[in-house]
């Protein structure tokens, strides 16, 4: 009997489901239940405020009739704000230059930690276009104060899982984020000058062709250096730290 009851106990406290699978306890159900409460009352929330600001800024802008909504590139709060405001203009560029249009439709570009952002304002203080870009300008131009450097990207070393295609492609689509913007000779010749010495002395020698050019080359070292044709850099250094 008290080892009937024991089971019972045990039972009572840690349920199982037929399939064997611990079943979450009542108090784990309610927290979950209140958390997507907070999560749905969240989200109604800032539907609630779209739609308020689509009332409150520039309410007596309407778009002509039979104008087709353009298809923009959402910002996210990444990247550099000053080439997504000019990315935004240039799609803008079809329907005129009233900056009332242009302040309308810029929420439709919006999406993320920029949306966010853009919600929390007040966009009465928004009278001309100017002064809601700068606002944008200030918000997003940590960005661009902390892009990468070419220091950054000089030690940006190629994985041991990746092929040198791999790692040609991760570092070309790190350098693009260097400011001030490299241009393909400097992009080409920083590339080089990255790799380890068994890739250094031999693309070296093509630093200033296609960067296409220096990939096909890295690839082919990587295949001497399968063959025993190159010296293996990698494998000596791992010797020579096990001495």
């Amino acid at each position: 009997m008290d080892d009937l009851s024991g089971n019972r106990k045990d039972n009572a406290e840690n349920p199982e489901a037929s399939d064997g699978r611990s079943t979450p306890a009542p108090n784990d159900l309610v927290l979950r239940l209140e958390q997507k409460i907070l999560e749905l009352q969240r989200e109604l929330e800032q539907f609630r405020n779209l739609e308020n600001l689509s009332l409150t800024l520039n309410p007596d802008v309407e778009l002509s009739e039979g104008y087709k909504t353009t298809k923009f590139e959402m910002f996210d709060g990444i990247g550099d704000p000053r080439v997504y405001l000019r990315t935004y203009c240039d799609k803008l560029v079809g329907i005129g230059k009233d900056e009332k249009i242009r302040m309308k439709c810029f929420i439709r570009s919006l999406t993320g930690d920029a949306l966010s952002w853009y919600i929390s304002q007040d966009p009465k203080k928004w009278s001309k276009w100017v002064s809601m870009a700068s606002n944008f300008m200030d918000r997003f131009r940590f960005n661009i104060e902390n892009a990468l450097d070419v220091f950054y990207i000089q030690n940006l070393k190629k994985k041991p899982t990746e092929t040198f295609l791999e790692y040609a492609t991760r570092w070309r689509s790190e350098a693009a984020k260097v400011r001030p913007s490299l241009d393909e000779e400097h992009m080409n010749k920083f590339f080089v000058r990255a790799q380890d010495p068994q890739y250094y002395e031999i693309l070296m020698v093509i630093e200033n062709h296609k960067f296409s050019d220096i990939i096909k080359l890295g690839e082919r070292i990587v295949e001497d250096i399968k063959k025993g044709m190159v010296m293996n850099y990698e494998a000596l250094q791992a010797t020579n730290k096990s001495l």
